[in-house]
């Protein structure tokens, strides 16, 4: 299941996407990041919007198949990982991926819903005050491990581990920020 993980999480739907419609690469245009916010950077928001819900799916559906398979939640949290490491180091592209917020937030659904909507809550209020995706994914999965202690303790260790991944893939985007040279989003139509 790890490996299965890691290989479903190395299939880069920004990649793929962008390459099938004729889109510039996103890993050499825009923010040079494959994921669905440079996508909507570069394209529009139908491909980003499919970029966003492949790299959820992908993190999902292999935390769903352990936990109908009644693995443990160690090994829950394992899968998970895997999954955005995936994404973060694909395989199929050179080892040069996205920052898996997307694939997080999808390796954590199956916690539970109520968990999903506080991520979504928290990181819509941050991107709406901002205007920055990134610092609304860091402040997001920096809340993650206080929710998932409020609602599932069990699944503190893995949302602190995947927490840690993804501030640590952030590290560009936290000098950005403070030297305020980070890019921000727009939510109008595109």
């Amino acid at each position: 299941m790890v490996v299965m993980a890691y290989l479903v999480g190395s299939i880069s739907s920004a990649i793929l996407l962008c390459k099938l419609l004729s889109l510039p690469d996103p890993r050499t245009s825009g923010s040079k990041n494959p994921g669905a916010t440079n996508v909507l950077r570069i394209s529009n928001k139908y491909v980003a919007a499919s970029v966003l819900i492949f790299d959820i799916l992908k993190g999902t559906l292999p935390v769903w198949g352990g936990y109908f398979l009644g693995l443990d939640p160690v090994y829950l949290g394992i899968i998970a990982v895997a999954a955005c490491l995936g994404h973060m180091y694909p395989i199929f592209f050179n080892f040069e991926g996205g920052k898996a917020v997307a694939t997080a937030f999808g390796v954590l659904l199956p916690i539970g819903l109520d968990l999903g909507g506080l991520l979504i809550l928290t990181w819509l209020i941050v991107a709406k005050t901002t205007r920055y995706s990134s610092l609304a994914a860091i402040v997001t999965v920096s809340m993650a491990p206080l929710y998932t202690w409020l609602l599932k303790p069990i699944y503190v260790f893995p949302v602190l581990m995947l927490s840690a991944l993804i501030i640590f893939r952030h590290k560009e985007n936290i000098i950005r920020l403070i030297q305020g040279s980070e890019s921000k989003i727009s939510f109008t139509k595109k």
